[in-house]
């Protein structure tokens, strides 16, 4: 992988060896969007727009920044930016996010959470 600028991201929480993530989905999703600029899908300054709205929506609406809410609007704007280059629709999202959930909900504590075969696509 191609090292990345996080100057562009001031926000992104770090310490002295690059990025740091409280759970595993933080870094996929930030892997994901690594990924999807590295095959031009949007350039670092739109992500950084779309990352910024989606933290001023935030604060807008009043919600608290607690240190743990970053991610969350990272990947809000990641799949808005998805949706709007034609990557996904809104409703295959919704989809997605509740085969997971429900894949969540059915899971036995312990177990790893899969996606049965006909819930992936």
């Amino acid at each position: 992988m191609n090292a990345v600028d996080l100057g562009i991201l001031p926000m992104i929480p770090r310490d002295e060896e690059g990025p740091v993530f409280r759970e595993p989905w933080e870094a996929q999703a930030f892997a994901l969007t690594l990924r999807l600029h590295e095959q031009g899908l949007f350039g670092w300054e739109e992500w950084s727009e779309a990352l910024a709205a989606e933290i001023a929506a935030a604060r807008a609406r009043g919600e608290p920044d607690l240190g743990d809410t970053y991610y969350r609007h990272w990947l809000a704007a990641l799949e808005k930016l998805a949706v709007a280059r034609g990557l996904t629709q809104p409703g295959e999202l919704a989809e997605r996010k509740e085969a997971w959930a429900r894949a969540y909900r059915e899971t036995p504590h312990g177990m790893p959470v899969q996606l049965p075969a006909t819930d992936t696509g």
